[in-house]
């Protein structure tokens, strides 16, 4: 490990979400008070959408640590599943062991649990974690749970999070009455250069690291190109660049090292070579790729048959038009041709016709 060898307490690019890792930014701030003040206002569904490892998790702990000593809270992250084992679920992490498989009893054991919350004057939060993964039938379960509620307020506050095919689905005719109450809807934007610079100087501080310009600004800038802005990203990149200079016994990280790093990570090393398209330029009679090209001895390539291309519906008529016979053989020759390529028998040619 390099944490002693960079004076580091604890590792600062981690991929668990811990709420003092997190970075506020602009984007992640103003999500953060909408959100707080949607829960703070008793405003019932709210919801946050971002790509995959925008810190989405890591943002919503943090939220309900601001709400652990006046609410009580559930976190669902488990959303393969129908409305009765998100039931069980929701039962089970509110602590309520649940073997009951009747929907009607567990909504009777989790509305009873809401009123005793209420009358102990705490609040109710729900966090359902990619929730784009629920089926249209489950979300409206999770709909109808919001009928739970007082004349004066609501007893539940429930926050859908997810990556942006939420939207997609919240936006369906299907799930309209879900969709209209939603009274808050907030978004997280990919960090800019400079704010990738402050999230990496901000994670190393938080981790103990006491000196100064441990990436040099070419491998920021770096970093901050090839993480799209992306947190979960940065932390990547930073992790295999430290890794790299601690094991090259360098104090710096510099933009060689990221370079290094980025090439290493490359996916596309690893991806198969996608076959080039199969061109019908040259193909002889006997169905395979030869030097003259398919159709009638003597003619040029311009004037051969092109099986693929449409057919003009008033074609000009041939001076040297095929006999029955010959048009005959000549479909039978390109149906086997056809036949061959599809088995994988025939391939792209790299000459091109004369």
């Amino acid at each position: 490990m390099f944490l002693e060898f960079f004076g580091l307490r604890e590792q600062p690019f981690g991929v668990s979400p811990d709420p003092r890792y997190l970075y506020l930014g602009p984007g992640h701030r103003e999500a953060l008070a909408s959100l707080y003040y949607g829960i703070e206002a008793n405003r019932g569904f709210l919801s946050l959408v971002a790509r995959p490892g925008m810190g989405k998790t890591t943002l919503l702990f943090h939220l309900l640590a601001k709400f652990a000593h006046t609410a009580r809270t559930a976190f669902i992250f488990q959303t393969q599943c129908n409305s009765r084992e998100f039931m069980r679920f929701l039962l089970a992490e509110i602590g309520i062991e649940n073997d009951v498989q009747d929907f009607v009893r567990m909504h009777e054991q989790f509305n009873r649990c809401l009123v005793q919350e209420a009358r102990a004057g705490r609040r109710f939060i729900v966090v359902i974690d990619e929730a784009q993964n629920l089926d249209a039938s489950v979300l409206e379960t999770v709909r109808l749970l919001s009928d739970f509620e007082t004349p004066q307020a609501k007893l539940l506050q429930i926050i859908l999070v997810g990556q942006p095919t939420l939207a997609d689905k919240l936006a369906t005719p299907a799930l309209t009455q879900l969709r209209q109450r939603i009274t808050s809807l907030n978004g997280l934007s990919p960090l800019t250069p400079q704010e990738t610079s402050r999230f990496i100087a901000h994670r190393l501080q938080v981790a103990g690291y006491k000196g100064h310009g441990l990436f040099s600004p070419e491998a920021l800038m770096l970093i901050a190109e090839a993480s799209e802005g992306i947190p979960r990203q940065i932390n990547n990149y930073c992790f295999h660049s430290l890794s790299l200079a601690c094991a090259e016994r360098k104090k710096t990280v510099d933009s060689a090292i990221v370079q290094e790093v980025m090439n290493d990570l490359d996916i596309t090393r690893f991806m198969t070579e996608v076959e080039a398209p199969l061109t019908m330029s040259r193909l002889s009679t006997s169905g395979s790729l030869g030097a003259e090209p398919l159709g009638r001895a003597g003619e040029s390539s311009q004037e051969a048959v092109d099986p693929f291309k449409p057919v003009s519906a008033n074609p000009k008529p041939a001076a040297d038009s095929l006999s029955p016979a010959e048009a005959v053989q000549h479909m039978r020759d390109v149906a086997r041709l056809l036949q061959n390529w599809r088995s994988g028998l025939v391939r792209p040619t790299d000459t091109q016709p004369s």
